[in-house]
């Protein structure tokens, strides 16, 4: 949404509590976007009480958001908890229904890591936004989790996206950014560890090539640049980080196409 003092794309804009408006960071303060009810700004306070600064449309689900301390420890809501448990099971029937590529033997591997790498993902992006004292919590998205549902019983295409972890405060461009870029390093690191184990352990070799395979897959679709994908959050940050994480995910998503042979 573009503010409406300057015109510039604010990810998470500003609702002025007294005309109405949205309005990036910098002009959300009454004096700031010239508020025709600045007389209502101006007056005096009767109450002490905090106050609740915005209420924000993240996806599917509101959150009212009140300025948070940065902190060390990651909180996890009891909602949350319980969004975070349909979605692993919605991942860990996913990582079963491979059963026609993969031994028996080998499915409680592969069902593991594919768990564990969508959620530290998720995770990342988590720590990430709390530690500069944002709202973050793990939500479950209807549509996502209706095609994930889906992809558990059709043999043709496997997409994995029952949710995503909502961001809500007055983010910059340079916070959402790093918020962003979190989640696809994570993966793009697991990628890399998981490649290297797979080349030094022969008889797990298809397991763990194809956990190097979904990690490098993850980072490299949500590095496109479009839309609510992080990629285009951090390309607008920074794109020659950007560009760096692109290339690694896509040479390591290469790679590993050329060492499975089922694909």
């Amino acid at each position: 949404m573009k503010c409406e003092k300057c015109g510039k794309e604010a990810f998470l804009p500003f609702k002025c509590p007294y005309c109405g408006g949205y309005f990036c960071s910098e002009h959300r303060l009454p004096e700031s976007h010239d508020c025709p009810r600045m007389e209502l700004a101006r007056a005096p306070k009767k109450e002490t009480k905090p106050i609740i600064l915005q209420n924000q449309k993240t996806y599917e689900h509101t959150v009212t958001y009140a300025p948070l301390e940065p902190r060390r420890k990651i909180h996890f809501s009891n909602k949350e908890i319980k969004h975070l448990a349909v979605a692993a099971l919605l991942v860990t029937a996913i990582g079963l229904s491979l059963s026609y590529a993969l031994e028996f033997s080998y499915l409680a591997l592969i069902t593991v890591i594919l768990t564990a790498s969508f959620f530290i993902h998720e995770v990342a992006h988590k720590i990430a936004a709390q530690r500069r004292g944002f709202w973050a919590e793990f939500r479950l998205i209807f549509s996502g989790a209706i095609l994930t549902l889906i992809s558990i019983i059709s043999p043709f295409f496997k997409i994995i996206c029952p949710g995503a972890v909502m961001v809500s405060g007055f983010v910059d461009r340079e916070s959402m950014g790093k918020i962003s870029i979190a989640g696809p390093l994570t993966n793009i690191f697991l990628s890399t560890v998981f490649l290297m184990i797979a080349f030094l352990t022969p008889q797990y070799i298809m397991v763990f090539m194809l956990g190097a395979a979904f990690n490098a897959w993850i980072a490299l679709f949500n590095l496109i640049p479009f839309g609510m994908l992080d990629g285009f959050k951090v390309f607008l940050w920074n794109k020659k980080l950007w560009a760096l994480a692109f290339i690694a995910s896509l040479i390591l998503s290469i790679i590993c196409y050329i060492h499975i042979p089922f694909l």
